[in-house]
């Protein structure tokens, strides 16, 4: 049997066998499970496809499984509290954390504590990456969304506190759910929130392209890949599809399902949790708190599989399958480092066995001296030498002068070199 190319990946508060499980998209059956604890809701993700991360339901931990180990119990990841969401970088390169009203920003391959981030002032509900890893999005409490840029966030100077690119505040109540689309930095996002409307804005811009009405509270949101609909997970169980591509649309609107597009699906008896599209946008998954997974046909609207589970379901997505996912022999191409959480971690400073730390932390980047800089500090220092109040004049200072000056100019002929030797590199025609 061949490896399938989409699968889901659910979890559900209740854990009774197994915290996650691997489904086959299209027959349902179980293909893989992760044990160990459960996995709370906005925090089930894959990393660099070698690795599955979920934050533990009300603790201060994150498991983490390799992606392609059947049966395994996981490993933790000890944070300073609650982890509220969780998402990492399609490049991999990156992994984003909420506790409370901050966001937590590390870096994969070192372990190193970027940055973190207080800009909202309640608790985060969720974080998304766009596709090109150049942005990210967090959504709260307080009403807001803000975006993110990457390069501005992990930026080194510690006198100036990151801010986001954009802050969009059109919402009344809390957000709920958000999902960045496709085109990188050119994307569109789509926020829900309990004020019963769903918004979409230009990432670019930071402007608002469309508000839509509803009669109810709505918990989850996604596109279909080429943005012709605006799926909505309601508190009432039902889910709307909205059409992105309709002749009247206007930029306020209130939900009616017509002939134009817009529909409801049917089937769940409580609030729809999380929402996820197939590739070919024929397939939309819906997870609840009725303890099911529901797998729908678009076009037809009716549920075509059912996947029962032991309590409110907390994450349900559709993904392509990471090409080692189903190869037991396999392992990561690169081990998880300690998390960091000192801004100078000493040696020996760690967890306990089969833990991974966090120290937390601002993070200053270590630069080594270049040869301008010591020769630089050698000239202060030998200018300080001459000085007869500080040391006296007398034979030794002469002689310790001489070799300072004769190590300055040994460094200036070595920096030179190496200038003159990147020039060549540099204009030799190829």
């Amino acid at each position: 049997m061949a490896a399938p190319l989409e699968v889901i990946v659910s979890s559900d508060s209740g854990s009774q066998l197994w915290n996650s499980t691997v489904f086959d998209l299209h027959s349902g059956s179980s293909l893989l499970s992760y044990r160990g604890g459960n996995s709370a809701a906005r925090t089930l993700t894959v990393l660099s496809g070698q690795y599955l991360l979920s934050a533990q339901v009300a603790k201060n931990f994150i498991n983490v499984w390799e992606i392609q180990r059947k049966d395994q119990l996981q490993q933790k990841i000890v944070c300073p509290g609650v982890v509220t969401c969780l998402t990492a970088s399609p490049n991999g390169l990156f992994l984003t954390a909420a506790i409370a009203e901050a966001i937590y920003l590390w870096e994969v391959s070192t372990g190193k504590l970027l940055c973190v981030l207080s800009r909202h002032y309640q608790d985060v509900t969720c974080l998304k990456f766009t596709d090109d890893s150049s942005h990210f999005v967090s959504g709260g409490k307080d009403n807001m969304a803000l975006v993110w840029s990457l390069s501005s966030a992990i930026q080194l100077d510690l006198s100036h506190t990151p801010e986001p690119r954009h802050i969009l505040s059109r919402h009344s109540l809390p957000i709920t759910d958000l999902h960045c689309g496709l085109m990188g930095a050119q994307a569109r996002i789509a926020t829900a929130s309990l004020d019963q409307t769903v918004k979409v804005w230009e990432l670019s811009s930071g402007e608002l392209l469309l508000s839509v009405l509803f009669d109810v509270e709505i918990m989850s949101v996604t596109f279909d890949p080429s943005e012709y609909f605006l799926f909505c997970g309601g508190s009432d169980g039902n889910i709307f599809q909205v059409s992105l591509c309709s002749q009247s649309l206007s930029r306020d609107k209130s939900f009616q399902s017509d002939n134009d597009g817009n529909q409801v699906f049917k089937g769940h008896r409580n609030l729809v949790t999380c929402l996820s599209v197939s590739m070919d946008g024929t397939l939309l998954l819906s997870g609840s708190h009725d303890e099911t997974v529901r797998l729908w046909d678009v076009q037809s609207k009716q549920s075509i599989r059912c996947l029962a589970h032991k309590g409110p379901v907390t994450n349900a997505i559709i993904m392509a399958a990471p090409a080692n996912m189903f190869l037991p022999d396999s392992r990561p191409a690169i081990p998880l480092p300690r998390f960091s959480r000192h801004l100078h971690a000493s040696e020996g400073d760690g967890g306990e066995s089969g833990e991974v730390c966090v120290r937390l932390g601002p993070y200053t980047q270590e630069e080594e001296e270049t040869y301008l800089q010591k020769a630089d500090r050698l000239n202060s220092l030998m200018n300080a030498v001459t000085d007869k109040s500080v040391f006296g004049d007398g034979e030794n200072t002469k002689v310790r002068v001489a070799e300072l000056e004769e190590e300055v100019q040994t460094l200036k002929k070595v920096n030179k070199d190496l200038y003159d030797f990147s020039s060549q590199l540099l204009t030799k025609p190829t």
